[in-house]
């Protein structure tokens, strides 16, 4: 197993997300977390709105019912969505969140509390009053943020002491525009168009995790490219080297984003044991930089 320092934190590179966990019983949630821990995945990503808070409730069943001790476990969870409405990271809305994430999760603190997609009506100050408390509190540990390009951030470090130490962003060879407005620049490209601030570098420079969200999708949850026909020529070569490696083709994208020498986690969205096992044996694979670049090129990008 790979590990990335996030923070003053060492975790494995491969983050379990629990967004669907609510379609799991009590018996398969247990199951699911148990295999997990099997295979050293300890770190766990929530958000108080997956399932309407419902994902976290039914993890906190499940690892109270497994008796994990929890200093063996990393938790993290996001809040920030009032889902269909509107985005609050008002100091209020933060600290009731974190409440009630902790009572779902049933457990004293959050290991990484990460905001969930731009609030426009954000005010850092009150931002920073919030961490502050959660901190003084023992209720969240590091702060982190998500969907947010660098500006973003650098306005939230204004009024804050606390580190930044996360930006959970979508990243895969499907979705690698942060990669490829690297490559084309000064181009009238599509590829060239820096649609993010160029977070994937100001991370890089700040020392911020990048949490890779939806590894094995493509558009905004347009569905999977794993044994896409729209993929195909990805999918041969993710074929190909999977069979090289002995893994599944989930592993060689896996493989392929922690290759990035930025520091990245890939946050998996399956409730499946097998698929999670899957994509977590990429976690000891290094790709040549040529199979990096092949795997790149498959997908549709270019090299100029």
């Amino acid at each position: 197993m790979q590990y990335t320092n996030v923070g003053a934190l060492r975790l494995p590179a491969v983050a379990v997300g629990c967004m669907g966990l609510n379609k799991l019983d009590a018996k398969g949630a247990e199951n699911f977390l148990s295999a997990a821990l099997g295979e050293g995945l300890n770190f766990f990503d929530h958000a108080d709105i997956y399932g309407k808070g419902e994902c976290e409730s039914v993890f906190g069943e499940a690892f109270s019912a497994l008796g994990v001790a929890r200093d063996k476990v990393y938790l993290q969870s996001k809040c920030g969505i009032i889902s269909g409405k509107m985005y609050d990271f008002s100091e209020k809305h933060i600290l009731e969140a974190v409440d009630g994430s902790l009572a779902r999760l049933r457990t004293d603190y959050l290991d990484i509390l990460l905001l969930h997609r731009p609030d426009a009506l954000m005010e850092p100050e009150e931002v920073a009053s919030a961490f502050s408390k959660l901190k003084k509190s023992g209720k969240v540990r590091s702060f982190g943020v998500s969907n947010m390009h660098p500006y973003q951030i650098e306005l939230l470090k204004s009024c804050t002491d606390e580190p930044i130490v996360a930006d959970q962003l979508q990243f895969s060879p499907a979705h690698a525009g942060m990669i490829a407005c690297g490559f084309e620049v000064n181009m009238l490209t599509d590829g060239a168009i820096g649609r993010d601030g160029y977070i994937l570098e100001y991370c890089r420079l700040h020392g911020i995790a990048v949490q890779a969200w939806s590894p094995f999708r493509f558009g905004f949850f347009d569905g999977v490219f794993l044994g896409n026909e729209k993929y195909a020529e990805l999918n041969e070569v993710l074929g190909r080297l999977a069979e090289k490696y002995g893994v599944e083709p989930a592993g060689i994208v896996t493989a392929w984003i922690l290759r990035h020498p930025a520091k990245t986690q890939v946050v998996t969205g399956t409730t499946s044991v097998k698929h999670l096992l899957e994509a977590a044996q990429g976690a000891k694979i290094t790709l040549t930089r040529e199979e990096w670049y092949e795997i790149y090129k498959s997908a549709g990008h270019i090299l100029p």
